[in-house]
């Protein structure tokens, strides 16, 4: 069986360096979110749908609202392997990803997230419709039982 949340992850590598390491001896908060920023970034590119078209059709995602569920300390020098799926899209204003960051190490998620995006347009940053290419383009991975 699976460690994934959801079959069939976008999965990006990490080492985990000094710069990320707060005064706890630990993975800081804020270096997760980044990491998440960077997943679904190449999550997008993987898709076909990276930045030079959301340029073209004039339209990009931008964070609503995310949950980060902390459920073990990561460390200096941990490898981690981040997933991340799109667990809904209403074809029309927003899409939700969720993210997984598992330490093969020791068989620990770290972390558990979650991102709604609204797309918007990108010269007047108000919301839009979601172009067919963003509709097609980010399929949900459903979740298995």
């Amino acid at each position: 069986m699976s460690h994934w949340d959801r079959p069939n992850p976008h999965i990006i590598p990490l080492r985990v360096t000094a710069k990320a390491i707060d005064r706890l001896g630990h993975v800081n908060n804020a270096a997760y979110l980044h990491w998440l920023e960077d997943a679904a970034w190449s999550h997008t590119a993987a898709l076909n749908l990276d930045w030079p078209l959301h340029q073209a059709l004039n339209r990009t995602f931008v964070a609503h609202r995310t949950e980060l569920d902390y459920l073990a300390p990561g460390f200096e020098g941990d490898v981690l392997e981040i997933g991340t799926w799109v667990a809904a899209n209403d074809g029309r204003l927003t899409l939700e990803r969720e993210y997984q960051i598992y330490r093969p190490s020791d068989a620990t998620t770290l972390l558990r997230a979650k991102t709604r995006w609204v797309c918007v347009e990108l010269t007047t940053g108000k919301p839009r419709r979601m172009p067919k290419e963003f509709v097609d383009g980010y399929v949900v991975t459903e979740k298995t039982e």
